[in-house]
């Protein structure tokens, strides 16, 4: 069984950072396409950043040079750093994953193990 538990948020003032852990159990990270996704009140789930099993990573332009994905196999665990953050920043942060047939940016619907969520909030 695919499990995901996800770690690391909290309330951070505008330009603070926070790295999010996603713990896998059941499953190799390596061998699977890894996504984090955020979803905000009244707003779609996005995508903010994600991995393949080959190790490239997809981060799109409204977090790009802020956020960065990474992988740590011998922890079994996939990271995300967020530095500069912004109030639009806010939201509830998952991680989620998918066979590595896919690419990992081809969207949340190919994802079919989700975590639990962690809430981020950057306010002043």
């Amino acid at each position: 069984q695919l499990q995901l538990v996800e770690s690391g948020g909290g309330s951070v003032q505008p330009g603070g950072s926070l790295r999010l852990s996603c713990a896998a159990s059941g499953f190799a990270v390596e061998h699977y396409s890894i996504g984090w996704f955020r979803q905000a009140p009244g707003k779609e789930r996005e995508g903010v950043s994600c991995i393949n099993s080959g190790g490239s990573t997809n981060t799109p332009a409204a977090v790009k040079g802020r956020f960065t994905i990474s992988r740590d196999s011998a922890k079994n665990t996939v990271y995300l750093q967020m530095n500069s953050l912004k109030p639009e920043d806010t939201g509830v942060y998952y991680c989620a994953a998918a066979s590595p047939k896919y690419v990992c940016y081809s969207g949340p619907a190919i994802y079919d193990s989700w975590g639990q969520g962690t809430q981020v909030t950057v306010s002043s």
